[in-house]
């Protein structure tokens, strides 16, 4: 299509998506009240009508005017956009797919079906060890002091985990991807284990809030699950490459192998002598033929 047809295209496509999310906004504004509740839920709250004393239980609160205005807004931005993602990333997809050779179209439509799960599953984990993470940031208060945290915080740091996990979990996903393209083989990133365990284990350490091992070993421990798995695939993937083409792993400046064994020489084929010029048939001499053609045969 003209350039133009392609931007009117990518409007109608940014329209309906855009459409898809304020849809599901409007709707989750009715219910963000349970929205609040439900993101919510990992805090202790103190019983009603009491403060609390030390690290038992925490006030969720409204710190400014403005505040349950705008985390109403955000809870149902957030919950459109998640909810209604399916529509945008189908109109995303339907804008792209028509560029994309086959093969792309296949890797594409695997890593959307792996990505998605292993998101979910990452954002599914972050919601269970949220209430463990946040009773051991609570316990850290002393005697006479009460917690009175932000609703809008909360929010943030719920989200920010479930993130976090989502992400985090992508990882193997995106090794899987580099081998499967030829950029990333199974045997390096196998020689990489020490390493990347170790770098799974301090993000896992750095990223989660808590001081306890509970939170490190709940979100390393299944990457590097999935690391082994990616490692795995990969080097099996490998394999079956180098069966269908021995030379798929060389580099570009890289020669590939001869086969200089020795062969045994079958026998002599006969070869037929070459037809005898018109001078050798008719038995001219050479002083003959050099006189009539100046010193030049008829073939020269």
């Amino acid at each position: 299509m003209p350039l133009v047809e392609h931007l009117r295209e990518l409007r109608n496509r940014l329209a309906k998506g855009l459409l898809a999310i304020a849809a599901v906004t409007v709707v989750a504004l009715v219910y963000s009240e349970d929205l609040m509740v439900f993101l919510t839920k990992s805090v202790p709250k103190c019983p009603e009508g009491t403060m609390g004393d030390g690290g038992n239980c925490a006030v969720v609160s409204f710190n400014t005017l403005i505040a349950p205005f705008s985390t109403t807004i955000q809870v149902s931005l957030v919950t459109g956009l998640v909810v209604a993602s399916p529509v945008w990333l189908y109109q995303l997809w339907a804008f792209i797919a028509p560029g994309l050779h086959k093969h792309e179209k296949k890797y594409t439509y695997a890593f959307v079906g792996a990505a998605v799960p292993l998101f979910s599953a990452g954002a599914y984990l972050a919601y269970l060890i949220l209430p463990i993470s946040v009773k051991v940031l609570i316990s850290l208060t002393p005697e006479g002091s009460a917690n009175i945290l932000s609703l809008a915080d909360v929010l943030d740091f719920t989200l920010r985990m479930v993130l976090v996990f989502g992400l985090a979990f992508e990882l193997p996903l995106v090794l899987v991807m580099l081998n499967l393209t030829g950029v990333l083989s199974g045997r390096r990133m196998a020689r990489w284990w020490r390493g990347v365990i170790m770098g799974v284990f301090v993000f896992g350490a750095v990223i989660t809030p808590t001081t306890d091992p509970v939170g490190m070993l709940a979100l390393a421990g299944p990457i590097t699950l999935l690391y082994l798995a990616a490692v795995g695939f990969s080097l099996l993937n490998d394999k079956r490459r180098s069966r269908n083409n021995p030379d798929a792993e060389l580099g570009d400046d890289e020669a590939s192998r001869l086969d200089l064994t020795p062969e045994a020489v079958g026998e002599v084929e006969a070869v037929s002598a070459a037809r005898a010029l018109p001078e050798q048939a008719t038995g001219e001499s050479e002083g003959a033929r050099s006189h009539r053609l100046n010193g030049y045969d008829d073939i020269t």
